[in-house]
């Protein structure tokens, strides 16, 4: 397949990559091809871990074998863009999801979920500080979206008085990613601090829907503000990839009005292009 002047070579197009519905890979890779021009700007110069499904996401009496993916393979094309990063005694080569083709190589290596920091490496190769800022709301054991909403609206108070307009992202999973832009002038740990912070205050004023620890005993009913995302080691699913769930589930972005309005649920990936075709990216103001 050529894309944007490359040459990516496609595999197995007809292997079944989401049994619930009968999803290719062949139906993937068109998804991936076709959001790219609203994914890319999300992605772009941030590195990518992937996480990859060999044989599609299974089923829930039998998952599919999954493992992430941070370093480059040495088969990987030489056009894809790459940076390195030390961490304590490795350095790993990370690919950098800029443009159309990238992304369906990304999808021929069965890699379903892209995952990026909140940072971008500069003209200069260098990591800058972060652009944006964000918390996962994952809701615990008993919880589940209309308790995410309820404290969406609570963190959108909280931190519209701080000077942040929080877009929100139904996360394709289980709940919802609150995002918003920085000037880039703070560091990712101060960012992570103020997060934790925030998360903190919120738990404090409503504590019988708000946590902000990770210990899963303390989340029943109850939802994580997983503010821990805006570390620099962090990554957070891209908005527009796939995810390994049960059915071909998006990180999609929404509107308040949307998340407000009744019977609030995930999106799948048919979906999401019909909207973007319809009104493009309600989170371009982020790219």
């Amino acid at each position: 397949m050529r894309v944007d002047g490359r040459e990516v070579h496609l595999t197995s197009l007809d292997k079944v990559m989401y049994p619930a519905t009968g999803t290719t890979k062949g139906e993937v890779v068109d998804y991936y091809a076709r959001i790219a021009g609203v994914l890319v700007p999300h992605a772009r110069d941030r590195p990518a871990t992937r996480k990859r499904w060999v044989a599609g996401v299974g089923t829930a009496a039998a998952p599919g074998q999954v493992f992430f993916e941070k370093n480059l393979p040495a088969s990987a094309p030489e056009w894809i863009a790459r940076r390195e990063i030390q961490h304590r005694d490795h350095v790993n080569v990370y690919p950098l999801v800029n443009d159309t083709a990238t992304l369906v190589w990304a999808a021929q290596q069965n890699a379903l979920e892209l995952h990026v920091p909140q940072w971008r490496f500069g003209r200069d190769g260098a990591p800058h500080n972060p652009d944006r800022f964000v918390l996962d709301l994952d809701p615990g054991e008993g919880a589940g979206l209309p308790e995410c909403v309820a404290v969406a609206v609570l963190a959108r108070e909280l931190l519209g008085a701080q000077g942040l307009e929080l877009l929100p992202v139904t996360s394709g999973s289980k709940g919802i990613h609150l995002y918003a832009a920085l000037d880039g002038r703070r560091t990712s740990a101060e960012m992570a601090d103020a997060a934790h912070e925030w998360a903190r205050e919120l738990e404090a004023a409503h504590p019988e829907l708000v946590v902000s620890a990770q210990r899963k005993a303390d989340r029943v009913g109850r939802v994580l503000v997983d503010w821990s995302q805006n570390t620099a080691a962090k990554t957070t699913v891209v908005p527009y990839s796939l995810r390994g769930r049960l059915r071909p589930t998006v990180a999609a972005p929404r509107s308040w009005d949307e998340l407000l309005a009744p019977g609030l649920r995930q999106l799948e990936f048919t979906e999401v292009l019909d909207r973007v075709d319809a009104s493009g990216d309600p989170l371009a103001s982020l790219a």
